[in-house]
């Protein structure tokens, strides 16, 4: 009788731990969607997401530019930005430019540039685009991107 008095405690113990555990957990989960901001402009954050995207557009086309942010979603570690890129003068604008960054040991980098090419299976503008990228990066939250497209 001992013996079921004890496995019948650690048993409702057991049970009791995974009911607990599991709403923290949700808890952790929700709170990584929670954290979708937007930096605000002039803040040091959104200086150092558009200076890598800047970075990039300088080494592979050789222009400097300034962006008008269309959408700039960041959460968990991950940002999705749409930009209109202008040059400097604001004299000549070029086609939008879209990035999916991640921070890594406290500095911005580009993880991919989605091509958009109109009609192309592999461009942004495919229906399966957003899955096949969430695929390749399993740790970008689907909230960031929202606005341009619906994870589907």
């Amino acid at each position: 009788m001992q013996a079921f008095r004890v496995s019948l405690l650690v048993a409702f113990l057991a049970v009791a731990g995974i009911a607990v555990a599991a709403p923290l957990h949700a808890r952790a989960v929700q709170g990584m969607t929670r954290h979708l901001h937007t930096p605000p402009p002039g803040s040091t954050e959104r200086r150092a997401i558009l200076d890598a995207m800047r970075m990039s557009i300088k080494e592979l086309h050789s222009l400097d530019v300034v962006f008008v942010v269309k959408t700039m979603h960041v959460s968990g570690g991950w940002a999705w930005v749409h930009t209109l890129p202008r040059s400097k003068d604001g004299k000549a604008s070029y086609e939008d430019f879209y990035a999916l960054l991640c921070r890594e040991a406290g500095r911005w980098r580009i993880a991919e540039i989605p091509c958009t090419e109109p009609e192309n299976p592999e461009c942004i503008d495919s229906p399966d685009y957003f899955r096949r990228l969430a695929r390749r990066f399993p740790g970008v939250p689907a909230s960031i991107f929202a606005e341009d497209a619906p994870v589907r």
